[in-house]
């Protein structure tokens, strides 16, 4: 129940952090700017050993939301690179997120299909 809590406490800061530069910035930061931020910041996390504390205190709240995939992007991206060089770094990455997102494309595929959007 312990390791429930912290995981919820840890993705509600990621994503009230996300909320609050939103609206609280003078800059027009959108939802698109919140993804790339923290797909990166994530990504730094990883590179720097940093991101692996979070992941240990918050478990599923760290890896779940968008800094955990950059954290996984970064992960593959290492190994790649220590397995096959500067091109292993390329496919690395794709490698250790592609059942993300091919998970993605399936479930927003079924999404689709037995629901009508509106507008």
């Amino acid at each position: 129940m312990e390791g429930l809590l912290r995981a919820f406490l840890l993705g509600g800061v990621i994503c009230a952090v996300g909320q609050l530069l939103m609206d609280l910035t003078p800059f027009n930061i959108t939802p698109g700017h919140i993804l790339v931020g923290y797909v990166t910041v994530g990504a730094i996390l990883s590179a720097v050993g940093l991101y692996e504390y979070l992941i240990d205190w918050g478990g599923a709240g760290a890896t779940v939301p968008l800094s955990g995939f950059g954290h996984s992007l970064a992960q593959g991206a290492i190994a790649g690179a220590k397995k096959n060089g500067v091109l292993g770094a390329l496919g690395g990455g794709l490698e250790a997120t592609s059942v993300g997102i091919a998970a993605a494309v399936v479930f927003g595929l079924l999404v689709a299909t037995f629901f009508k959007p509106k507008g």
